[in-house]
């Protein structure tokens, strides 16, 4: 899989398990009540905004789909850029 990808997560179902924020902390990071967002980069700011989404970079886009396929709260989309079909998360085929 070497196409470009976007990342959202469904905040009301975030069960804050972590495992995303372990597997990519350069692009899952927890706000203070504990729920995961996406950021932009590494330093970027928290996309709070309910369905916003972040570019994942080519070298943590396997992370980011292993973050998806095994999140608890089944909450993590990970979408082509190229045609927005998703590839991991709860929508995947």
């Amino acid at each position: 899989m070497n196409e470009d990808v976007r990342v959202w997560i469904e905040h009301d179902l975030c069960t804050g398990d972590g495992l995303c924020t372990q597997l990519a902390p350069d692009v899952f990071e927890f706000d203070d009540a504990g729920v995961a967002h996406v950021k932009p980069s590494a330093e970027g700011p928290l996309l709070t905004e309910e369905g916003a989404s972040a570019d994942v970079p080519e070298n943590l886009r396997l992370d980011v789909i292993d973050a998806a396929d095994g999140c608890p709260g089944n909450c993590i989309h990970v979408a082509r850029r190229s045609d927005g079909v998703e590839i991991a998360g709860p929508n995947a085929d």
